[in-house]
């Protein structure tokens, strides 16, 4: 029996910005640690606008840097509610070249908010040309090919090989956007630490096979074996009885596909399963981090406040011994240096609040200390782009902030939306005011009462660095939530007004 090895070519990434967030999870059962990556990466290409069409209309595929000699065209037609594809590919190499875990193409379509959609496996034929039929639910998409490890991935990859190109006469064109979608990167299906087997291709074994194998170890790399055991054995078990199928004298290519084509939907559905209890472990404990925090922070507010409490109570005594003590030179100096102390004391009490609370929301968000109060900053990635909608990462950080401020009744807190140059004044003025808005509405539902603050938008005119770069004007793009209050007011570092001139430093 022939066998030809599988070489591992390593290419050029693409050009685009990446995002790496690496997360770790421990399963109770046995005590294994499983890691995996999530590797990000933003790309974007033209969607077309299909719906209220009648007929077909024609769309061109162009080669990316990754496979510049890749072509291909497809005809987009709507029937009975759906659109069909019938799509053409040349000049399509080996997916095995981009490395040992790739093994097939498939075609994707991405809607204009970036959600992929895989509509079919692209096999490559004879003569480096493949066709496939598919079609879409969808009514305004692009369509991009990409190389996968097996047919039911349920997000592209970054091996992003073909790209669809709108032609002159391409029905639809008018209505082209950009649409801006998200890939896993070059080795996110390997999890640190992991070793890929080598994979040896034979001829008369059917590639789906080699797929499901892809599938079991993805899946188990994934931590599927610890968090989705269940699923995760029953690919196993299915693989094992294509592991009988494949090593007979005559194999039966028919029903060896059929039950790899099982055992890929086994795996990535235990491949999912897992990933969602990871992050979900993962979730829950920040989640005990955060109120573990907020415990600790609310047991040290009430002891400041005994503290408080009896400085004033110190005072009051002070003050009576102050007026005890007129009759007396003596005892009337020692009385006021007895209560400049404790007034010293006192300020000294509220600027150790204010350092620790500087302290305590920096471990959240990034604050910075100035005349007007404690500045938190909310950036822009925060919110999605050009709306005022909270994503998950910023209601998550409002309420550990809320867990703070919630000990302290006396504070105060003034919500201010800016934006960059983009745009008109007015929607940069809306999008400000909307921001802000969505902080302060946020907050109201973690029980800070709406009469300890305001919100306000000044869109494009209080910049913090130059419009004129992209960096500047994503600092430009932020909400900053103001905390001020008696509880604080001095500055930290700062000499207080407070204390009489001749104790000032």
């Amino acid at each position: 029996m022939k066998i030809s090895a599988v070489l591992l070519a390593v290419l050029a990434g693409l050009g685009a910005s990446t995002l790496v967030q690496a997360q770790t999870a421990v399963s109770s059962e046995n005590n294994q640690t499983s890691t995996y990556r999530v590797n990000v990466v933003s790309r974007t290409t033209r969607a077309v606008s299909y719906k209220h069409r009648s007929g077909a209309t024609m769309i061109n595929f162009q080669g990316t840097n990754l496979m510049p000699a890749a072509a291909g065209e497809a005809k987009v037609e709507s029937k009975r509610g759906a659109l069909e594809i019938e799509a053409v590919f040349t000049g399509l190499d080996k997916p095995t070249s981009f490395g040992n875990e790739y093994l097939t193409y498939v075609l994707w379509a991405i809607s204009p908010e970036g959600r992929p959609v895989n509509i079919g496996e692209v096999l490559v034929g004879a003569n480096h040309r493949s066709k496939l039929d598919v079609t879409t639910d969808l009514q305004a998409f692009a369509l991009i090919v990409t190389a996968e490890p097996y047919y039911a991935v349920r997000l592209p990859s970054n091996i992003v090989v073909l790209e669809n190109a709108i032609r002159s006469d391409t029905v639809g064109a008018t209505e082209a956007v950009d649409a801006k979608y998200e890939l896993i990167d070059r080795g996110g299906y390997i999890p640190t630490g992991y070793h890929f087997d080598p994979v040896v291709l034979n001829a008369k074994l059917p590639l789906e096979f080699f797929e499901a194998r892809n599938a079991v170890r993805i899946a188990k790399s994934a931590g599927a074996e610890s968090f989705a055991s269940a699923s995760y054995e029953n690919a196993v078990s299915q693989m094992k009885r294509a592991d009988d199928l494949a090593t007979v004298r005559h194999v039966d290519r028919k029903s060896l596909i059929a039950q790899s084509r099982e055992v890929v939907q086994t795996a990535d559905d235990a491949r999912e399963i897992a990933v969602k209890r990871i992050d979900a472990d993962r979730v829950d404990a920040d989640r005990d981090a955060a109120a573990a925090q907020v415990a600790e922070a609310t047991a040290k507010s009430n002891e400041d406040m005994q503290g408080r409490r009896n400085a004033e109570a110190a005072s009051i005594d002070a003050q009576q011994g102050q007026r005890d003590a007129e009759a007396e030179s003596d005892r009337n100096r020692a009385a006021a240096a007895t209560s400049d102390q404790q007034l010293q004391r006192a300020v000294q009490e509220r600027e150790e609040l204010r350092a620790r609370l500087l302290q305590q929301f920096n471990a959240i968000l990034a604050t910075r200390d100035t005349a007007r109060g404690l500045v938190v900053n909310l950036s822009d990635v925060l919110f999605d782009t050009g709306k005022y909608t909270l994503r998950p990462m910023a209601r998550e950080k409002l309420a550990k902030i809320s867990g703070i401020i919630l000990v302290y009744p006396d504070l105060r807190l003034a919500i201010e939306g800016n934006t960059d140059s983009v745009g008109g004044d007015a929607m940069n003025q809306e999008l400000s005011e909307q921001r802000a808005g969505a902080v302060r509405d946020y907050l109201a539902m973690q029980n800070i009462p709406l009469t300890s603050m305001t919100s306000r938008g000044f869109g494009r005119t209080q910049p913090v660095a130059s419009n004129d770069t992209k960096e500047g004007r994503q600092q430009n793009r932020r909400v900053e939530m103001i905390v001020s209050g008696d509880v604080i007011g001095t500055t930290v570092g700062a000499v207080s007004q407070n204390l009489p001139l001749s104790n000032r430093p």
